[in-house]
């Protein structure tokens, strides 16, 4: 069974800083893509950041110059280092991964079940 789990979300007040992790499991032998999205309510949810398949990365222009992706592969695990937060930021993140698993050995997609982000004084 695929499992993505996030952790790190929280309250943080406005110019704060929060880690997001995201561990894939083990029987998702080849990832070509993993990232990050969030939804705010009324909002449809959108890429925050991601590593796309050429192994690259890629920011929404909100976040970039404040939020920084990283991973480690050998984890099958992606960060979320999120700095000078803003009130705006406030949503629910969820990580992304598109993958192959053993049982499958096709590519598919899999999320995170998310973890709430809240910015606020």
């Amino acid at each position: 069974q695929v499992q993505v789990v996030e952790s790190g979300g929280g309250l943080v007040q406005p110019g704060g800083s929060l880690r997001l992790s995201c561990a894939a499991s083990e029987s998702i032998f080849s990832i070509s893509v993993m990232g990050w999205y969030r939804q705010a309510p009324g909002n449809q949810r959108e890429l925050v950041a991601s590593f796309t398949g050429s192994g690259s990365t890629t920011y929404a222009d909100s976040v970039k110059g404040r939020f920084t992706i990283s991973r480690e592969n050998a984890k099958n695990t992606v960060y979320l280092q999120m700095s000078n937060l803003k009130p705006e930021d406030t949503a629910v993140y969820y990580c992304y991964v598109r993958g192959i698993t053993w049982s499958t050995l096709r590519s598919d997609d899999y999320w995170g079940q998310g973890t709430q982000v809240t910015v606020s004084s």
